[in-house]
């Protein structure tokens, strides 16, 4: 599938405006998997949701995005390239959705966190609760030597390390960059949300799209869906043309 047109910049964008950011990732995410329904886009693992967002970020932009950080130790700015296809080849195979982990004879039956989770938890209050509700979401069973057994009665540290496991299980759901201070040598890990950066970019194309139909209709009078239907190269000449 080829990237999509700019009619279609502008009405993704226009679906996820003022949306919370959970909300404006499923708005994506439509446009990465058309005539996929809502339901099923909501119960993509976050992993795989990333997935689809970083392919189509690179249909519409390309292979590389730039992006822009601070030193935490000098407060150096630092501009650095991702790649994203590299980013892509680190994910995990495709599975079953419910899985398994053990440990001393217990055992979780568990899913994968979706975007129907980060919606769930996104209202409460502190990170223990959000911790706590997704656990309740995502662990549909839990037994002991065979025996099934109630939610409360699992150790905490079982639950801490059924995290380590969900993120073994979904490398993409928390994407991390490794970056290096060229001014004081520092080192650190970068947090990178590509639903948050993908709508970034595409706020700001929608908003100059919608410039040139401003520019071009003053211009000639035509109507937006005649200028949006133009190729860039095209249109950029009649803006030129325009003055």
């Amino acid at each position: 599938m080829g990237a999509l047109s700019a009619s279609e910049i502008v009405s993704v964008w226009e679906r996820g405006n003022g949306r919370h950011p959970v909300d404006r990732a499923l708005v994506l995410l439509a446009a990465a998997c058309p005539g996929v329904d809502a339901e099923e886009l909501a119960s993509f693992a976050i992993g795989r949701r990333n997935s689809c967002l970083l392919r189509l970020r690179e249909r519409i932009f390309g292979p590389t995005a730039a992006g822009a950080a601070r030193c935490p130790r000098c407060s150096e700015a630092l501009e650095f390239t991702i790649r994203t296809a590299g980013l892509v080849e680190n994910e995990p195979p495709a599975g079953e959705r419910l899985l398994e982990f053990s440990e001393n004879g217990l055992r979780l039956k568990f899913r994968l966190p979706d975007s129907a989770d980060l919606r769930a938890i996104a209202g409460c209050p502190d990170v223990t609760s959000a911790r706590q509700l997704l656990h309740e979401r995502c662990v549909l069973e839990a037994s002991r030597d065979g025996v099934q057994i109630a939610h409360e009665s699992v150790p905490e540290q079982m639950f801490e390390e059924l995290g380590s496991h969900m993120a073994e299980c979904d490398r993409l759901a928390d994407i991390s960059l490794d970056l290096k201070c060229a001014d004081c040598g520092h080192t650190w890990c970068l947090a990178f949300e590509i639903a948050s950066f993908l709508w970034d970019e595409i706020e700001s194309l929608a908003k100059r799209l919608l410039g040139d139909v401003h520019t071009l209709a003053r211009a000639y009078g035509w109507s937006e869906a005649d200028i949006l239907a133009l190729s860039t190269a095209r249109r950029n000449y009649y803006l030129e043309m325009a003055g």
